[in-house]
């Protein structure tokens, strides 16, 4: 065994890879962070959290939807999923339905409300501008690697 002087010279070379400069699921993490955090005050001009925001977005494109295809679009599981949307039917932009074949099976729709909102959101995605340092091209490119990166990673999890 070693002495305690010959075990520290090994450190930096064996551990480098533990450094958070090394690691690429920290700035993933904290862009996608500040991200949020500066759609935060637009969002709760209209009344919405970023995740309600985006489970809106979803149902805005799709419209009727179930919560499992729902959770799947967006990457978050029932136990998250279900209190998002119970908020936004007490707020009025959705509405559950379970189907009486099946109660298991949980549709949700925009409600009136939920679709007069979109004329509210319009311009939520401008919040990023002059925000983000990155060119036109830089963010398309940003853009097609992270879809990239979550297709590679949903590949991997179902083999």
């Amino acid at each position: 065994m070693g002495t305690g002087k010959e075990i520290m010279a090994e450190l930096p070379s064996k551990f480098e890879v533990l450094k958070l400069g090394n690691q690429l699921c920290f700035p993933l993490y904290a862009c996608a962070k500040e991200v949020i955090k500066i759609y935060r005050k637009p969002l709760q001009q209209i009344g919405l959290t970023y995740t309600q925001y985006i489970v809106i977005m979803v149902l805005w494109e799709y419209g009727e939807i179930s919560e499992k295809d729902l959770g799947e679009k967006i990457y978050l599981d029932s136990g998250t999923l279900t209190p998002v949307i119970k908020k936004l039917e007490k707020s009025g932009f959705v509405k559950r339905q379970r189907l009486a074949e099946d109660e298991r099976f949980v549709k949700i729709n925009l409600t009136d409300d939920g679709i007069k909102l979109k004329e509210k959101a319009k311009t939520i995605p401008q919040a990023l501008e002059g925000n983000i340092y990155l060119s036109y091209d830089e963010m398309k490119t940003l853009y097609g690697l992270l879809n990239k990166a979550l297709e590679g990673i949903n590949e991997g999890r179902i083999q």
